[in-house]
């Protein structure tokens, strides 16, 4: 039986246009790639290094900081796990974040509303007044914020922290929603009028729908602001019983610092909720994030 061979292949013959249009990667974008991934290791690196660690000894981790465990040691983990102190801190901090992102979401979208969808003598230096409050960090007013707080009997409790946070994290929040609300049609708000609906109605029934991505965006950014706080903390809480995460570590740190691969173990544990937060919800935060852009 005769057998059939290819023709061959001509190297001047077109390609098809599938490899034709195949992207390649020219120097530039490689550049960019190695810039990238190195970054992001910087970032990571020292993340890893405190996960890994709580897993070693202390005779490990002075011989060959930067080594892996040879002999995985659960056992810094588990004191941890076991300890009252750490899961009280860790109440602290849930309650802090959950008042703070709910305050800062019902006052944020309330103000937002306002400044969206009313024209009245004022509002564009009400904006700029919220916009201009991102310009000032919460350690430049720490100073007369305690005297503040020391003077509303609110030291060295949570509720000390909450209000603080939530007026901090109003002008981020009211810059996110601002465009959220103001993108919404206004026929709609007229079709809903002419339904009988009023401006609670419509607010309450159409615009907190619609604007649910960014709701739950500044919601996130909020908790995990106030998760993270060290600073105000810091400055009004006086009672170990009231310590937020941030704080549990530093005394913890403290207390334990010949013992450095538990005090790693206790840093792991308290930083990996918001790291697993965060990314859960990373897509709600950039795609409520990319909304008030569009706005």
């Amino acid at each position: 039986m005769a057998t059939m061979t290819a023709p061959p292949l001509d190297p001047t013959a077109p390609r098809p246009a599938r490899e034709r249009n195949r992207p390649s990667l020219s120097a530039a974008s490689w550049v960019t790639y190695v810039v990238a991934f190195a970054l992001v290791g910087i970032c990571i690196g020292p993340v890893l290094y405190i996960i890994l660690g709580g897993f070693r000894t202390n005779a490990e981790i002075t011989v060959d900081p930067s080594g892996f465990p040879t002999t995985w040691q659960f056992v810094n983990y588990a004191e941890v796990l076991q300890s009252s102190t750490f899961w009280r801190q860790v109440s602290n901090s849930v309650i802090c974040g959950i008042f703070t992102a709910a305050g800062v979401v019902v006052l944020g979208v309330a103000a937002s509303f306002v400044l969206a969808r009313y024209n009245f003598s004022g509002r564009a230096a009400m904006y700029s007044l919220f916009a201009a409050g991102l310009m000032f960090p919460m350690t430049v007013a720490i100073t007369p914020l305690y005297i503040m707080i020391r003077g509303l009997g609110l030291s060295d409790s949570l509720a000390g922290i909450i209000l603080p946070q939530i007026a901090f994290g109003l002008p981020t929040t009211i810059i996110i929603l601002v465009p959220f609300l103001r993108a919404i049609p206004k026929e709609l708000e007229e079709a809903a009028s002419i339904d009988g609906a009023s401006r609670l109605g419509f607010f309450f029934r159409m615009v907190i729908p619609l604007s649910v991505p960014g709701v739950v965006t500044v919601g996130i950014l909020a908790f995990i602001a106030s998760w993270n706080s060290y600073m105000l903390p810091l400055f009004i809480l006086n009672n170990e019983d009231m310590y937020t995460l941030p704080l549990g570590v530093q005394a913890f740190a403290s207390q334990y610092s010949v013992d450095t691969a538990r005090v790693l173990a206790f840093t792991s544990l308290s930083m990996i909720p918001a790291l697993l937060f965060f990314t859960f919800f990373e897509r709600r935060i950039v795609g409520g994030l990319t909304g008030a852009v569009k706005g």
